[in-house]
């Protein structure tokens, strides 16, 4: 399989290590030569993903920014064969999907939107490895959700990744839930550690402060630009957040224990309620 992959940073460098290790024949575009270099002197890639590969390409993976991958298709579109499976893999799903199902259609190629869920609060090639998605969940935004056949076939190609299970389900039901179980993380995390009182946590930190404060160090440009494409249900979970914060302050201002024991009681029950 001749595999096409826009983006050597986490995602697409992993995504190149693992299937050059399965031997197939991978090209990528990147728009640091330094970094193209390096990726093919380490063999994670055979070459450029240039206008004479593209229409060579079984599987195109696209690991950029959201805005990025839309105007990549826009542009290359026409270069690629109806036989071949274009997938995102960026962090919001709807306004890549409602751009690039329409380019799809017009080309007639199949597009999917897909997010791997999987990662580290690194980022770059240099971070990149091959076991990155094994067991990782991978959600698949198809463009009809009646094509078994197409699903099927997106997991075989998909397979040298390794992951663990798939879900499939429609662009704006994946925002929602990755506002609330991806991005919200970020904000409280970057937003935590932001108090002054964390210059002087070495000696009385453990693993609740490590686990909270993971995510802060984060790719500024990237997080922001899928803020706001999803700022939405961004905002929507912000908001219930914030009522919840207001609830514990009061009830600790006003030395309220009846109430921050019944808060804190309704936490620890939500929490066994959704992890069972």
């Amino acid at each position: 399989m001749k595999v096409g992959i826009l983006g050597l940073g986490l995602i697409g460098g992993s995504l190149a290590r693992a299937y050059s290790i399965a031997g197939h024949s991978v090209f990528s575009c990147e728009k640091d030569s330094h970094m193209q270099s390096f990726a093919q002197l380490c063999g994670a890639v055979e070459g450029d993903l240039t206008d004479y590969i593209i229409p060579q390409c079984d599987l195109i993976l696209l690991a950029i920014y959201p805005e990025g991958c839309a105007k990549w298709l826009e542009t290359h579109a026409h270069l690629i064969r109806p036989e071949t499976l274009v997938m995102d893999c960026c962090g919001v799903k709807k306004t890549v999907c409602d751009r690039c199902f329409p380019i799809a259609e017009q080309y007639g190629f199949t597009f999917i939107g897909g997010h791997p869920m999987a990662g580290t609060h690194f980022s770059g090639f240099k971070y990149s490895r091959a076991d990155l998605f094994q067991g990782a969940p991978m959600v698949m935004v198809p463009p009809r959700f009646d094509d078994i056949a197409l699903l099927d076939r997106a997991k075989q190609v998909l397979s040298p990744c390794g992951f663990g299970s798939f879900s499939v389900t429609k662009a704006e039901n994946h925002d929602r839930m990755i506002a609330f179980t991806s991005q919200m993380p970020h904000i409280i995390s970057n937003a935590f550690i932001k108090s002054p009182t964390a210059l002087e946590h070495k000696g009385f930190s453990a693993g609740s402060y490590k686990d909270l404060t993971r995510v802060a160090w984060l790719n500024p440009p990237m997080w922001a630009e899928l803020f706001l494409e999803n700022k939405e249900f961004v905002l929507h979970e912000l908001s219930i957040l914030l009522t919840s914060l207001e609830e514990y302050r009061d009830a600790i201002e006003h030395s309220d224990m009846d109430t921050l024991v019944r808060i804190l009681n309704d936490g620890r029950k939500r929490k066994e309620e959704v992890d069972g």
